[in-house]
């Protein structure tokens, strides 16, 4: 049988950020969220230019990064969304489950079918929270949460080890009101490690322009680092 190929828009070898220890982070392509402040949209689109690859062949390329990630580390896949290629995400997992390779899903819940047997392979869940209340989360994404909601099921029904992200935007979210909803939200899911607010930043707004897309932001500054820490600090896991 031949096997399952699929499409990335990038990776980063020795990433940071994305889980803990030195990550591989691998990038999907595709995302149905519009997100406000997206800083990827050349990752939108599920045709749009990528590397098909099989999971063996992926596997072939992480394992070289092996030596440097260790058992602190390991390999995140991202987006775009990850969850609209279920399949070959989850031979992907499988095959660093068989390398004992710690795995992560950094993920704004958004994606295909059954997410069962993907948590089943996947150590941690990173969740991008975009919003908690359903006119907010479809402001800034242009979806309902009906998704979203489906898969923070699937999560807790295995209880899987979670961190939350959620971008802060001046003039959108950086206030208390949207500290204590996210408390309020916390309050009632098991297993959450850690929140993180992340300051919404310029970096991608060049990349509307090359690609001829209008930017909804445009105009409104950086997030201020010390204000977001501030607002970080209000979060309350222990509710």
């Amino acid at each position: 049988m031949e096997e399952i190929k699929g499409k990335i828009n990038s990776v980063e070898s020795m990433g940071l950020v994305d889980g803990p220890g030195i990550r591989y982070v691998v990038f999907l392509q595709g995302c149905e969220l519009r997100c406000l402040y997206c800083h990827n949209p050349e990752t939108w689109d599920l045709n749009g230019t990528s590397q098909l690859i099989t999971p063996s062949q992926l596997m072939k390329k992480i394992k070289r990064f092996k030596a440097y990630f260790g058992e602190d580390g390991g390999v995140t896949f991202s987006g775009g969304e990850p969850l609209l290629q279920p399949k070959f995400l989850l031979e992907c997992l499988k095959l660093c489950k068989q390398e004992n390779i710690h795995t992560a899903l950094d993920t704004a819940g958004v994606g295909f079918g059954d997410y069962d047997e993907i948590l089943d392979y996947t150590d941690l869940v990173i969740l991008d929270i975009k919003a908690v209340k359903e006119d907010d989360y479809k402001k800034i994404t242009g979806q309902p949460m009906t998704r979203f909601n489906a898969f923070l099921k699937a999560c807790q029904k295995k209880v899987k080890k979670m961190w939350l992200r959620q971008v802060i935007v001046p003039n959108l979210n950086d206030n208390e009101q949207n500290i204590e909803n996210i408390n309020k939200f916390i309050s009632n899911l098991k297993n959450i490690e850690k929140v993180e607010l992340l300051p919404y930043k310029t970096i991608g707004v060049h990349k509307y322009a090359d690609l001829k897309m209008k930017y909804r932001l445009d105009g409104v500054p950086e997030m201020n680092e010390i204000e977001c820490k501030r607002l970080e600090k209000l979060i309350n896991l222990n509710n």
